[in-house]
C-alpha cells in the first residue's frame, strides 16, 4: 500500500540523516515508526461500558457450578 506524506524541511532533513545513520532508506524508517506507534497506541482494550460492568446480581457466580463438573475419565491426549 502506498501513501504520500508531507513533512516540513527540517523534519525531512532529520529523517534523511537518521535513515542514513541506520543504513536504511526513509521509507523503512517511517514504516518502523508507524509499526511501533501502532504497537503502542493501537492496542485494543475493552470498551468503558464493559470495564465498568459490575455483574448481574441475579446471576450466580461462575464458580457456583464447579462442583457439578465431572472430572474426565481419561487423559484425551494420552
Amino acid at each position: 500500500m502506498h501513501f504520500n506524506i508531507y513533512l516540513d524541511d527540517e523534519t525531512g532533513q532529520r529523517l534523511t540523516t537518521a535513515a542514513k545513520e541506520r543504513g536504511e532508506n526513509r521509507n523503512a524508517v517511517i514504516r518502523h515508526a508507524v509499526q511501533e506507534w501502532l504497537r503502542r497506541e493501537g492496542r485494543s482494550e475493552w470498551p468503558a461500558v464493559v470495564l465498568s460492568h459490575n455483574g448481574d446480581s441475579e446471576m450466580p457466580p461462575f464458580e457456583a457450578g464447579r462442583e457439578q463438573l465431572v472430572p474426565p475419565a481419561a487423559d484425551p491426549l494420552a
